[in-house]
Formats: C-alpha cells, sequence, structure tokens
C-alpha cells in the first residue's frame, strides 16, 4: 500500500526558513481582529492562511482583516525540487505526451498578511505536484512505478502583481492509502537566502469527484478506497484546504486564495 508519510521537511541552516509559525497569544489577538470569520479557523503548530473573499484589496486602517488561519499539511515522499517553470503541467518534457484526464484550471491567489489585513505577494513561487488519473507521480520510484526522468504533472510559477499563478493541470487521480489531493508550497522569496516556505495539500469535494470520475480515464480504476473522512492528513486539515472546483467551457476551474504570514 502507497502512502504519503506525514514526514518533517528538512531544512539545512543555509536553506530558507520554514513559514512563520504563530504563538497561541499571536494567534489568538488575530483571531479577535478578524471577528465571525473566526469560527472556521483551527489552531495548528504551523499555518498557512487563507483569504476569506478571495481577490479582496488590502484592508485598510481599522477594517476587518480578510484572512483565517490554515494549517501546513506534510509535503509527502514524492516531492521533486527544481521545477519546471511552466503554467500547463500536463506535459512530460521527456517525451513530449500529454497527461490524459479532465482539465483544471486551478489560480492561486496568494496574499501576504500584515496583521491588519492582507496584500497582493507578487513574485512569489508557487509550486504545484499532484499524481495522473491513475494514481501515478512522474519523476520518482515506487514499488509498482519508476518513472524518474519525467515531469508531467509538476510545475512552478512566480504571482503577477496580484498575487496569482494559474495552473492548467488535470484533475488529480488517486491511489491506495490516500484520498484525491493535490500538493503545493510557496516561497516568498526562491532566490533570497532567508525568507518564508508553506507547504500543504488542496484536496476535493467526495461528492464532486465521483462525478467526475464516472468519465475515462478515471472509470477504469474502479471505485476508490478512501475518501476525505478516512484520510488522516485531511483530518489533520480540518477540511479547510478543500477547494470549490466548478464546470468551465474546457473541463473545470478552481481557485484558492491565500495568504502567507510573514516574519
Amino acid at each position: 500500500m502507497r502512502q504519503d508519510t506525514d514526514r518533517a521537511f528538512h531544512i539545512d541552516a543555509d536553506d530558507m526558513p520554514t513559514g512563520t509559525l504563530l504563538s497561541r497569544r499571536e494567534a489568538l489577538t488575530l483571531l479577535a481582529n478578524v471577528g465571525a470569520a473566526a469560527a472556521v479557523v483551527t489552531l495548528g503548530p504551523s499555518v498557512l492562511a487563507q483569504s476569506a473573499s478571495p481577490g479582496a484589496p488590502a484592508v485598510a486602517g481599522s477594517a476587518l482583516p480578510s484572512c483565517v488561519i490554515r494549517p501546513e499539511l506534510t509535503e509527502g515522499p514524492y516531492y521533486v525540487p527544481n521545477e519546471l517553470e511552466r503554467s500547463d503541467i500536463r506535459t512530460d518534457s521527456a517525451d513530449g505526451t500529454t497527461a490524459p484526464g479532465a482539465r483544471l484550471d486551478l489560480t492561486f491567489l496568494v496574499s501576504r498578511i500584515d496583521g491588519t489585513g492582507c496584500t497582493p505577494l507578487g513574485a512569489a513561487a508557487v509550486e504545484v505536484w499532484h499524481c495522473d488519473a491513475k494514481g501515478v507521480y512522474s519523476g520518482v520510484t515506487d514499488r509498482s512505478f519508476d518513472t524518474v526522468g519525467h515531469d508531467f504533472l509538476r510545475g512552478v510559477q512566480r504571482t503577477d502583481a496580484a498575487g496569482a499563478a494559474t495552473f492548467t493541470t488535470i484533475y488529480p487521480g488517486w491511489y491506495e492509502g490516500r484520498t484525491v489531493h493535490l500538493h503545493f508550497k510557496i516561497r516568498s522569496d526562491p532566490n533570497a537566502s532567508a525568507g518564508t516556505e508553506l507547504t500543504s495539500q488542496l484536496f476535493f469535494d467526495d461528492t464532486f469527484t465521483d462525478a467526475v470520475y464516472l468519465a475515462e480515464p478515471y472509470a477504469s480504476k474502479g471505485i476508490r478506497t478512501l475518501r476525505n473522512d478516512g484520510d488522516g492528513i485531511y483530518q489533520q486539515s480540518g477540511g479547510q484546504t478543500l477547494v470549490t472546483v466548478a464546470p468551465s467551457t474546457d473541463g473545470y476551474q478552481a481557485t484558492f486564495a491565500i495568504g502567507v504570514q510573514m516574519s
């Protein structure tokens, strides 16, 4: 059985530190400022933050912040560094083939949290990787596959001035031991010796996934063996990184707005 293990991401002394941790007092202070939005917040050992109103402008003066805290989640065993900088990650540069599956246009809206609100974070690196429709990752060796030298469904982009980075990919497949998910990292300044790095996973509504999986190439893999409520990493997330997907003219689309607590 393959499973993403809950292992810490090792960072050497010269590498970029992980994302800023909020103490309980700091988190409670932020929650007090957020007000009603605080009801959906989970405090964890390390955190991400997601905007309650995607695309909202910066909050000025005494206005309430538009951000709530989200948990950081495990990197998993299939991370490969030094991804290609590209927006369409469906193509394997090794042989030019395109990963089959339902098209998914996924936009990240990245903001910087300054304690009183959120402002767009431009030039941040957003990195994405996930398995194909059959549950296979590129660039790694596993008991059931060896895809070293391939890079389908992996890529990185810099956010624009509005903090946006859009990836064209496919709706992720599934494999034994995990619910449907997609991995991502955000680095505030990948070229600097110091900065903020955050790692987490997106999850998908089970009912929506069931409908997507009625079509090929997902249908031929059979009925998936694990849903969100049975996945330990999903449970750690508290459902707070569940992304809302909607049909589009070409397939599906989703937007995930997320703020980074900077030091």
